[in-house]
């Protein structure tokens, strides 16, 4: 990556190498990162992800929406709903 990249990883923790990723940003070699997602999760308190300033480092929550947890609430009433009428009658 060229020194003014910024990575971007939302997807799969394990696919970026976490200590060369600290190295490259320690070192400037590339301009940044935003990540949601990371080796360990809960990132630990102490990981260097946290303290860089040329980091945006979030929950894995990204998925979440207003939207999203209406549809999810739903359907799961709705599937509960569904299973106890099949199997309590």
């Amino acid at each position: 990556m060229k020194p003014s990249a910024r990575l971007v990883n939302t997807s799969r923790g394990p696919i970026v190498d976490e200590s060369a990723l600290v190295d490259a940003l320690r070192e400037r070699h590339i301009a940044g990162a935003a990540v949601d997602v990371f080796e360990i999760e809960p990132l630990p308190q102490n990981h260097a992800l946290r303290h860089l300033d040329n980091v945006i480092a979030t929950p894995h929550i990204g998925y979440v929406s207003r939207d999203l947890y209406q549809i999810f609430y739903r359907d799961t009433v709705s599937n509960i709903s569904d299973w106890l009428r099949r199997n309590h009658r």
